[in-house]
């Protein structure tokens, strides 16, 4: 099933959005596989002749407090933030959804049990549970991976639930149990593959938050580790430059921004392919 919705994708004409989110995604992807390709420096290089000059042909984004060129540091860091919408995502995509599978297709004391953990989940921001949680553990990127996703997977358990508790009311399950397929086949061969399509909508966005995140905690000194280059880290940087070196600050801001958007367009685009498929 999941097999003929991809392959008639091909054949429909996708959207603007799918087009432009895919392409920007695809820059990124590059930049962060291969970025010595594209950095004209060393993003860790001193160079304390060249400190804090702005936006030149030698330096287009201008270089910072060290004397290290921005450039070279923005497109570094895309590799670590790229890293971080990855592995901040993996685990609760692939552990949550497996929960909310059981918990939407049983229900009984599992789905007691499961609304008990949601409960204490969403009593507190979630912002606020990932910086207690690193502030314990210490910060650096592995640690954030952990607090993200010790919260971060009930969310996609929530979500695989309800469509697993719609689908598993369907024509089609209902004539796959008289045909006398087991459970695990029902669940994993069928309804899952048919439920699946808002949660990987869903991916494309949490990885841009996850971005964001990622660097609001690098901003704060939780994230990612000075001299690795990563866009908080670098915003945090420039932040008592404001007035005299902007440049420092503001574009890893516009790669944020960029990022984002790429995420945002490209999940946007799939959900409206998706829809038109059904």
């Amino acid at each position: 099933m999941t097999a003929a919705v991809f392959s008639s994708v091909l054949l429909v004409r996708p959207r603007w959005t799918l087009v432009a989110g895919a392409t920007l995604m695809a820059l990124l992807i590059v930049m962060a596989c291969v970025p010595w390709v594209f950095a004209p420096y060393d993003p860790i290089a001193f160079d304390y002749g060249a400190i804090m000059q702005p936006p030149s042909a030698a330096h287009p984004f201008g270089t910072d407090n060290f004397g290290r060129d921005v450039l070279s540091r923005v497109i570094w860091a895309t590799r670590v933030d790229m890293q971080i919408a990855i592995f901040s995502t993996i685990f609760p995509l692939v552990f949550g959804t497996f929960v909310g599978t059981l918990t939407g297709y049983y229900g009984g004391w599992l789905d007691t049990i499961f609304g008990r953990l949601v409960d204490v989940a969403i009593t507190f921001p979630f912002l606020v549970i990932v910086i207690a949680i690193v502030s314990v553990l210490g910060p650096g990127l592995f640690n954030m991976y952990i607090a993200v996703s010790a919260v971060g997977w009930v969310f996609y358990a929530q979500l695989a639930r309800a469509e697993i508790m719609v689908q598993k009311h369907s024509d089609y399950a209902a004539a796959a149990r008289v045909l006398g397929y087991t459970e695990p086949r029902l669940i994993f061969r069928h309804l899952l593959p048919n439920a699946v399509t808002p949660i990987i909508v869903y991916w494309m966005t949490d990885m841009a938050l996850d971005i964001l995140l990622g660097s609001s905690l690098g901003y704060l000194g939780l994230g990612a580790q000075p001299p690795t280059a990563e866009w908080g880290v670098i915003i945090a940087d420039g932040k008592n430059f404001m007035s005299t070196a902007w440049w420092i600050s503001v574009f890893p801001g516009i790669a944020i921004v960029i990022a984002g958007l790429a995420f945002s367009l490209l999940g946007d685009g799939l959900a409206d392919l998706f829809r038109r498929q059904r």
